[in-house]
């Protein structure tokens, strides 16, 4: 455990954990001294993870929650104060893609599923986190939004719709909740080398290439590096930043 880093002593939930951004920043905030919850719909995915984690000298606990399910959520949330009797950072960046097309070929289904997870479920989570973090004394949120929820998103309308909401439900917890102590701060990455990505791939050949092309960065981004921007804003170095999202994306939305 690091005892100089930018989350010592902080307790901090992780959503959609088992990889990626997720995994990635289990790991980094472990390293940066948090007592991290990895969190996704089966822990099983969750179990190398926390033992690499806990190897390396670290406070790790995999928990089940399912964001399409409500009281999974709550109950998740619940398990937290059990084990650690606070919560002092919560990363929400669990998150489901959708089928890559227009509009007028996104099923019902879809939609739902994208309301369901990306939207509801963070709404649900935040409300919990923040029930926990106001009898602990105040705390953090970062909700993983994307790129694609700062403009026109064609090829994952639903998708985009429902991050562009999340960004709005941002800020309005930002303003709600900061008296009390709780910072809600989003992020939106752009390209990310995770398995979302690999999958929109094998769906849209080409979008990789794409993508890279468009950035002016000239690739896309690594996991942990989107994870150090959440590190920073769940740290008290960020202590006056709330209500912000925060670009990770090399400047490709610039």
């Amino acid at each position: 455990m690091n005892n100089n880093g930018l989350l010592t002593g902080k307790v901090v939930l992780v959503t959609g954990a088992s990889r990626g951004i997720g995994e990635a920043a289990a790991r980094l905030f472990s390293r940066e001294g948090a007592a991290v919850v990895l969190a996704a719909r089966g822990t099983d995915a969750l179990t190398r993870v926390v033992t690499e984690i806990r190897a390396e000298g670290g406070t790790a606990d995999a928990i089940t929650m399912d964001l399409a399910d409500r009281a999974s959520i709550r109950s998740a949330v619940d398990e937290i104060e059990k084990l650690h009797g606070r919560l002092d950072g919560a990363f929400n960046n669990g998150a489901v893609v959708q089928q890559p097309g227009p509009l007028d070929t996104t099923t019902d289904d879809e939609i739902d599923e994208q309301f369901a997870v990306n939207f509801r479920g963070h709404w649900t989570a935040m409300t919990a986190e923040a029930a926990l973090m106001r009898r602990s004394g105040g705390g953090a949120i970062v909700n993983t939004s994307s790129i694609g929820s700062r403009r026109a998103n064609p090829v994952l309308p639903a998708y985009g719709a429902m991050k562009r909401a999340l960004n709005s439900l941002t800020e309005s917890a930002a303003v709600t909740w900061g008296k009390e102590g709780i910072r809600v701060n989003g992020i939106t990455p752009g390209g990310t080398a995770t398995a979302m990505i690999d999958e929109w791939e094998a769906a849209t050949p080409g979008v990789t290439a794409h993508i890279t092309a468009t950035s002016p960065a000239g690739r896309m981004a690594e996991p942990h590096e989107v994870a150090e921007v959440a590190a920073w804003l769940l740290s008290d170095r960020a202590s006056m930043v709330n209500g912000a999202i925060v670009p990770v994306d090399g400047g490709a939305g610039a």
